[in-house]
């Protein structure tokens, strides 16, 4: 659940399909915090959206009792940042392409 920009999760001690897969990320990095259920990924992406969108500086923090997943939640945050700037990079990538492209049919 959601406690304003925090989000409370137990962690379920087995693997649910679908809960973390590139699916999740897409849809999540679709939506602003609040806009659809809570999700590890949500907090990922609010963090996400205000470093790059408003400049802002950025913590997550990771807490709970041993055993209680903090690693496994390190790791999906990271792989979900990791995800959203390969995708920034590819879409930079093809904008200067088109640039590029442009330039040349321009001469």
């Amino acid at each position: 659940t959601y406690i304003g920009s925090i989000v409370a999760s137990v962690n379920p001690y087995k693997s649910i399909p679908g809960l973390y897969d590139c699916a999740a990320m897409e849809r999540y990095s679709k939506h602003h915090m609040g806009e659809i259920a809570p999700h590890i990924f949500a907090v990922a992406n609010e963090c996400y959206r205000c470093l790059w969108k408003r400049h802002d500086n950025q913590c997550i923090l990771i807490s709970g009792e041993s055993g209680a997943g903090k690693t496994e939640s390190t790791k999906l945050i990271l792989k979900f940042l990791s995800a959203m700037s390969q995708h920034s990079l590819e879409l930079s990538s093809r904008e200067k392409t088109s640039c590029v492209e442009q330039a040349i049919l321009e001469s």
